[in-house]
């Protein structure tokens, strides 16, 4: 057991979960590499102790090596569990052995940490399973999350990986698109959709083959009808590939509209199946945003008024993420020449809030695992690297303002403004700084949290006229700080959010 350490700082078990994750041992025999996972138990006094995958024997799961075969016989119900993957959900282990999640609840261990998202079907819902139980599950910081799967080569590979291991067929805990869509089968699916499956994947499947169902199927994306052999496509297939899949689900549509400023306005409906939408919106934005000269005070070079690709990747974003159970409500895209904005039908998803995702440090964790697994393994999320981080590099790369993200009931909003004043227009308190502070605002939104000299060096200032920018914007509720006396070495202003 390792040394006493204070509880209170949990970046450092995520880093020792990646320290052991690092050690894991790969299973001799197979062809395909296992994924590597690192697990940390902290008992109540900060003393702890960890496990990688295979540490004892190959294959073992980290979580099971630490609660059955290292502390079997201890009361671990104060202790504190950090895992570099979510951990597994009941049904992804042959019985009689017992998931990771019912291992960790058997605990009565209240508080997870967990790293990157179990995307495998048939491993995937550990976290809800938990929070079932009523222990707490929260994610790793993000940059840490990104070493995880740095490290495991692609998140789609250990995936995928995971997915071969698992022999149950059906996932314990079901939402309403796992489920088979009544009076629909093989021929609700579009051969367009599935063509562009196979060409994304580098499968060699024709369209409509056994071998193309069977793939599907093995990832959860048909169940069989009773005891008989006859495939029905779920919720999340009928989404992915079908060939009208408003005709089941209303509301799966993305509706875009551009307002050119000149009395002129044109509309589109993106009603195809969603693997298809990313392609066609990124294409129709290219048509309805011209070149131009942007005359805002972040940029007077001739560029596209907005990079297509970065609005591709919002509407992959609500796609991926929406909530489909609110019918009536579908993802939103309108443009303006003040703004672009996307609204996307749903709350922000735990482990992440509305404010982790303001301040761009919002953890990848999908609430449509199955949607989220097939445009991961077609590259439609890998190809542009979907996330918080290309929203926070739009100052940096294009010159252009930050999103501005928001919630008003039932939608989560990304707003992208196009200039300065559309900043300054979406926020009243913006209004009061001027050009120089409000880039220095986005400098401070961007980067999480700044020292003076950090902010001067940035920009070039001495520090007084640093801190004048920095002191005018806490005193306007735009910046918090990290508690430390204003004197201390130590002491950063906070990006504040709404």
């Amino acid at each position: 057991m390792a040394k006493e350490v204070t509880r209170e700082e949990p970046r450092f078990y995520m880093g020792k979960a990646i320290e052991v994750m690092k050690k894991s041992i790969p299973e001799k025999n197979k062809s395909n590499p296992s994924p590597n996972v690192g697990a940390v138990l902290v008992f109540p006094d900060g003393t702890f102790d960890t496990a990688s995958r295979g540490e004892f024997r190959e294959g073992d799961h980290a979580e099971y090596t630490l609660l059955d075969k290292k502390y079997r016989a201890k009361d671990l119900s104060d202790c504190w569990l950090f895992a570099t993957l979510e951990p597994c959900a009941p049904g992804s282990r042959t019985e009689p052995k017992l998931s990771c999640a019912e291992r960790i609840a058997n605990a009565r261990i209240k508080k997870v940490w967990f790293g990157v998202q179990e995307l495998n079907h048939k491993a995937s819902g550990g976290k809800l399973y938990l929070e079932q139980m009523g222990a707490t599950v929260l994610p790793f910081e993000s940059d840490l999350c990104h070493e995880i799967r740095d490290y495991n080569k692609t998140f789609d590979d250990w995936v995928e990986e995971e997915r071969k291991r698992s022999e149950a067929e059906v996932p314990l805990i079901k939402g309403f698109l796992d489920v088979e869509v009544k009076n629909a089968d093989i021929k609700s699916l579009s051969d367009d959709a599935l063509q562009l499956y196979i060409d994304k994947t580098e499968n060699k499947f024709n369209v409509l083959s056994k071998e193309l169902f069977l793939d599907l199927y093995n990832k959860g994306l048909f169940n069989k009808l009773g005891k008989t052999e006859t495939l029905v496509p779920t919720g999340n297939c009928i989404l992915l590939f079908g060939k009208n899949p408003r005709d089941k689900f209303p509301q799966a549509a993305v509706k875009a509209k551009v307002d050119y400023g000149n009395g002129q306005i044109d509309v589109e409906s993106f009603n195809d199946a969603i693997v298809m939408i990313p392609d066609q919106v990124e294409n129709w934005v290219k048509k309805v945003i011209p070149e131009s000269f942007d005359r805002s005070s972040f940029t007077r070079e001739k560029i596209p008024h907005f990079p297509p690709s970065v609005i591709r990747e919002a509407i992959i974003n609500a796609i991926v993420h929406r909530d489909y159970s609110i019918k009536g409500s579908k993802i939103e895209l309108e443009i303006t020449s003040d703004k672009i904005e996307i609204k996307s039908p749903g709350e922000p998803y735990s482990p992440n809030s509305l404010s982790s995702l303001q301040d761009f440090s919002a953890v990848s964790y999908a609430r449509n695992a199955e949607i989220a697994y097939i445009f991961n393994i077609m590259r439609l999320m890998e190809e542009t690297r979907v996330g918080m981080d290309t929203f926070k590099s739009l100052r940096e790369k294009y010159n252009l303002p930050l999103p501005i993200i928001s919630y008003k009931n039932p939608y989560l909003i990304v707003t992208f403004p196009r200039t300065a004043d559309a900043v300054r227009a979406l926020d009243e308190k913006l209004n009061q700084l001027n050009d120089e502070e409000l880039q220095g605002y986005e400098f401070v939104k961007a980067q999480g949290d700044v020292s003076k000299t950090e902010y001067a060096h940035h920009f070039g200032f001495e520090e007084k006229k640093a801190y004048r920018h920095l002191s005018k914007m806490k005193k306007l509720d735009l910046l918090t700080d990290n508690g430390e006396t204003t004197k201390s070495n130590n002491y950063r202003y906070v990006f504040k959010g709404n």
